[in-house]
């Protein structure tokens, strides 16, 4: 037996003013988004602002539905938007965000596993880094890829080798 570790980088900023204007940007769009979220019963607002490789920015809020759990994250609304709507364009990176009674959470808040997973499918798409930037109040959080918050991410490679029985 081998014990190991697992060592994650990431960038912490103070705040959203210390970001690049482009980073600033996709943030201030998710903040923007905030406004398209629709959780009445959680009261748990979450926006989404994905930058793709053109420059465009796509947002996308969460939408609750009773008959939980149907309705969708930001981070997926966003993500299957541009994805929907750009086909051809890579996305480059992603700034998520969240609010409770209008107001920005001092904290950045992690998505889900679920979308995780489909941040882990449109990097595999593009063939390169999807940068995750975690917003709050108080501080930004940055990732330079998906690893930072998906290791051993469940990939393409994996299911081709198992579909050839290997």
């Amino acid at each position: 037996m081998i014990t190991k570790k697992l060592e994650i980088n990431y960038i912490e900023y103070n705040s959203i003013e210390e970001l690049s204007a482009e980073d600033r940007e996709l943030m201030e769009k998710a903040i923007e988004a905030l406004d398209g979220s629709y959780a009445p019963y959680s009261d748990f607002n979450v926006a989404a602002a994905v930058r793709l490789s053109d420059g465009t920015i796509v947002t996308g809020a969460n939408q609750e539905n009773i008959a939980y759990p149907s309705g969708l994250c930001a981070e997926r609304t966003a993500i299957f938007a541009a994805h929907a709507q750009f086909p051809q364009q890579d996305i480059s990176a992603i700034a998520i965000v969240s609010s409770q009674e209008d107001k920005l959470l001092p904290t950045p808040i992690a998505p889900c596993g679920a979308c995780r997973q489909v941040m882990a499918e449109s990097q595999m798409r593009a063939g390169k880094p999807l940068r995750v930037l975690l917003g709050g109040s108080g501080k930004v959080v940055e990732f330079s890829s998906i690893e930072g918050i998906l290791p051993y991410i469940f990939n393409n490679e994996e299911v081709k080798k198992r579909r050839r029985g290997k």
